[in-house]
């Protein structure tokens, strides 16, 4: 299974590539250049995932009840843009201009992990994301996420 860990920043070149830090290209799997699936990400960022991720996630979706107008709905926004990117051979990535456009990309860019892909976000939109956030706020969502229950102290 693919996971990746970290926190990068890279910039965006005049024709819209840009370099996948070497602490990712670490944590693919050895000798994979398999190719990767760029997508419109739930935030105001893109979603890069190693192909090996996005096809389950893909069939899954081409298993949906077509008679349901909300699986047609969610299908075409989110396969809306999707695209299969590979390295170059400088270990670059290009990124589709209407991608570029949706998630305001603009030349510093930051790239973090989301478990088993990776989001790429605009490098001052990424930094307002967490000023917005407080510590009390970020620990109300993980109690809530997590369904944390605390014990009572054993002593």
């Amino acid at each position: 299974m693919i996971s990746f860990l970290g926190e990068y920043e890279s910039t965006v070149d005049a024709k819209g590539r840009f370099l996948l830090p070497a602490g990712f290209k670490k944590q693919l799997p050895p000798n994979s250049n398999s190719p990767f699936v760029i997508n419109r990400g739930f935030e105001k960022c893109l979603t890069l995932y190693p192909l090996q991720v996005w096809t389950p996630i893909f069939e899954n979706i081409s298993h949906l009840n077509d008679f349901d107008p909300k699986v047609r709905e969610f299908r075409r926004y989110f396969l809306n843009g999707a695209t299969q990117v590979d390295l170059d051979s400088a270990g670059r990535i290009l990124l589709p201009k209407n991608l570029i456009e949706h998630a305001s990309l603009d030349k510093d860019i930051v790239l973090v992990s989301a478990v088993d892909k990776i989001e790429i976000w605009d490098l001052v939109k990424y930094k307002q994301f967490f000023d917005s956030f407080t510590a009390e706020s970020f620990s109300t969502l993980a109690n809530e996420v997590m369904n944390v229950k605390v014990l009572p102290y054993p002593g």
